[in-house]
């Protein structure tokens, strides 16, 4: 299983080098070396751009001739598991997975007790707010924002309908908030900031759509073809008609894809001697998922896994991802382990697993992510001197 590259080349050591070109103190994991300060310079803005699921096969593949790729620098790797809520948040704190402790779509929260939705801040089991439920955002996002740490000014180019949401406030620091509510208005967004406001800044903008579509249609769909199209439109509009200088911009990814057939998901509930050995529901992601095991039923879970689903699942206990750097290296988050449960079904080739909870919404995602495929782990690394 390809690790991501912790030391050199990954999302991680790209913020390190923004963090330390643009005056923060150098961190825990080293400056990306195709990101130099010298390359950022003394006086230069930054602007970076994440595309949510953006990966470097599609842009090299489906995105050729395109002019994001045409400004295609390398390929680096996102974090474990490659997946928006640990990713963006890597990008949010400079900090891998390992430090901050956001292992994916649902996490177990040992403080109340409850398996959550991190990214909207909702309890799996009813969708309630973890607030209601007594846990203030602090609580479970706790590193310090990136925005911080800076010695210039911060501004954060977010959908309106994520931009005042528990997660932006608990990571948005100092950085000032700008909404937008179209593809052109995020690019304007990024224009005005620049051009209205003098000295050095760093943006940081987000693009979620191209994630939205892969999910519903696939990342080899003909719905994502034609988004990343009018992405790439807009990005060339952009470049030549922006009036920025002293700026560089970068564009990168949290993850790329991979798309599962319906023959591909495997579903806890036909599994009923799997699910009665568990003691809380499914965590993590579809492509690596988290469980929690009954103490007297491991035989049984494992003996399960290892004869019935070896064909989809690689076995791992989680703390052997731990112990072989997968969320990154140093001193773990404190509640790193108890959000990582006892054991991992890390999915192989493209099969996801999935559980449903009484109630909740039944759905199928064509596109998945999470896992440690080429496809899923490696981004895309543009850099443009505007």
């Amino acid at each position: 299983m390809p690790l991501p590259d912790y030391q050199k080349g990954s999302i991680v050591n790209l913020m390190s080098s923004i963090v330390t070109a643009l005056g923060g103190n150098p961190l825990l994991y080293p400056p990306l070396p195709e990101v130099r300060e010298d390359w950022l310079g003394h006086r230069d803005s930054v602007v970076l751009m994440v595309v949510d699921g953006l990966g470097y096969e599609y842009l090299t593949k489906q995105g050729r001739g395109s002019v994001l790729e045409q400004h295609l620098s390398s390929r680096i790797t996102s974090v474990f598991p490659t997946t928006t809520a640990s990713a963006i948040t890597t990008f949010f704190t400079a900090c891998a997975p390992q430090q901050h402790a956001l292992t994916g779509w649902f996490t177990y929260l040992k403080a109340i007790d409850h398996v959550a939705a991190v990214l909207p801040y909702r309890a799996r089991a009813n969708w309630v707010s973890l607030r209601v439920l007594g846990l203030e955002p602090k609580a479970v996002f706790d590193q310090s924002p990136v925005f911080d740490q800076l010695s210039v000014p911060s501004y954060l180019v977010l959908p309106a309908r994520i931009v005042d949401s528990e997660y932006t406030f608990a990571h948005g620091g100092s950085a000032e908030r700008r909404a937008y509510v179209s593809l052109k208005h995020c690019f304007q967004c990024i224009e005005d900031i620049l051009a209205q406001e003098s000295g050095r800044k760093y943006i940081y903008a987000y693009w979620p759509e191209l994630d939205t579509l892969a999910h519903a249609y696939g990342m080899n769909s003909a719905e994502v073809s034609r988004h990343f199209a009018e992405l790439d439109a807009a990005f060339s509009e952009f470049l030549s008609s922006t009036r920025a200088r002293h700026t560089k911009f970068v564009v990168t990814a949290d993850h790329g894809f991979v798309d599962s057939r319906p023959e591909e998901i495997i579903l806890l509930a036909d599994h009923p001697e799997l699910a009665e050995t568990l003691i809380k529901p499914l965590c993590g992601e579809p492509r690596v998922a988290y469980c929690y095991v009954h103490p007297d039923r491991c035989e049984r879970f494992e003996a399960y896994v290892n004869t019935r689903l070896s064909k989809q699942v690689l076995l791992v206990p989680s703390r052997n991802l731990v112990n072989a750097g997968y969320f990154g290296y140093g001193e773990p988050h404190p509640e790193l382990f108890d959000r990582i449960g006892d054991y991992a079904l890390i999915m192989k080739e493209r099969y996801v697993i999935k559980d449903r909870l009484p109630g909740e919404h039944a759905y199928r995602h064509i596109g998945a992510h999470g896992g440690v495929s080429d496809e899923e782990m490696y981004v895309p690394l543009i850099l443009i001197d505007l």
